[in-house]
């Protein structure tokens, strides 16, 4: 099979496109005819191996698995000997370790029934991203009707998500996003835009009852300062903070701090869950959430599309075709 591979941990430049075998699945296990697959930040860190903390799990000199991707739209091909609930044939969507290639195997707990009013590519941009804005939005902190949101990386994969998720709860949402990224925003429910580069979070003239921060690089300080007193801070995203740890240092501050304050410090890392997964896809088939997808590219130009990832700031998720 075609797959988007890497040896070593290194820069974009190691992934190419290679022929591999078709991987078998194991008993909790569904093997996927991939259709499409999301392209997501989490890609190049598993690609770099940074940081390095994340080797102990993910393989101390390259990683365990070297086809990179986890989102993935598809139809079983096969299914282990102990899946149930899957067979030969269905449409599904999901994580999947390995996506970006012609085949990938998924435990049978981290898929659902495509959306049935989603194409493949519309399903392959919704797991990892949906299901972080959902775990974020839904078990962190669900807003009440009236309650200000501010969610920071809007125009990003867990952004979109977040600020249709928060209009769902009938929150008033405040987007921060880059240059020329406000009508966009604004489309998708955000009331207020804040463009990073000319503002910061800190001069609205509101504090805000839950920041989502979905970026990852603004100081703990900062935030706090634009949370209300008994605000919730959700902390998604992890840059920064150096090769070593990343984020982690931030958001251990942040445990270590909330205790002691009226203002509530979470971080988030997602799982994806089957029943989360179920949710999404009601609320895709009711259109309470659609995805936003800045572009598609085939399989042989993978390495293109994550390269347009690096480079920063799509509106929305990008998308792999197979």
């Amino acid at each position: 099979m075609k797959a988007i591979a890497q040896g070593p941990y290194g820069t974009v430049d190691s992934l190419e496109l290679r022929d591999l075998r078709r991987p078998a699945p194991r008993d909790d296990e569904v093997l996927v005819q991939v259709r499409a697959a999301g392209v997501d930040p989490s890609i190049l860190h598993l690609m770099t191996g940074k940081p390095y903390i994340a080797r102990l799990a993910l393989g101390i000199r390259k990683p365990k698995n070297p086809v990179r991707g986890w989102d993935v739209a598809g139809v079983v091909e096969t299914v282990g000997a102990k899946v149930t609930g899957f067979e030969t044939g269905d449409e599904v969507f999901g994580s999947g370790d390995g996506s970006l290639a012609e085949y990938t195997c998924a435990k049978a707990d981290k898929l659902a029934p495509k959306p049935g009013n989603f194409t493949f590519e519309q399903a392959a941009a919704l797991p990892v991203s949906g299901v972080t804005a959902y775990q974020a939005l839904s078990g962190k902190a669900r807003p009440k009707p009236g309650q200000r949101v501010l969610v920071i990386g809007a125009s990003g994969g867990i952004g979109t998500y977040a600020i249709q998720l928060a209009v769902s709860y009938e929150a008033e949402v405040t987007a921060v996003c880059g240059p020329g990224k406000a009508d966009f925003v604004r489309a998708l429910g955000a009331t207020d835009v804040i463009d990073y580069t000319s503002q910061e979070i800190t001069d609205s003239k509101h504090r805000f009852d839950i920041i989502l921060d979905a970026a990852g690089n603004r100081p703990l300080s900062l935030l706090r300062r634009a949370l209300a007193p008994k605000g919730v801070l959700v902390m998604a995203g992890g840059e920064g903070g150096g090769d070593w740890v990343g984020g982690l240092g931030r958001q251990l501050r942040g445990y270590a701090l909330s205790p002691f304050l009226g203002q509530t410090l979470s971080s988030l890392i997602a799982r994806v869950r089957q029943q989360d997964l179920l949710t999404l896809k009601r609320l895709a088939e009711t259109g309470t959430i659609a995805p936003a997808i800045d572009r598609t590219y085939p399989l042989s130009e993978a390495v293109a599309a994550i390269k347009h990832l690096e480079r920063g700031h799509p509106r929305g998720k990008i998308v792999v075709t197979v």
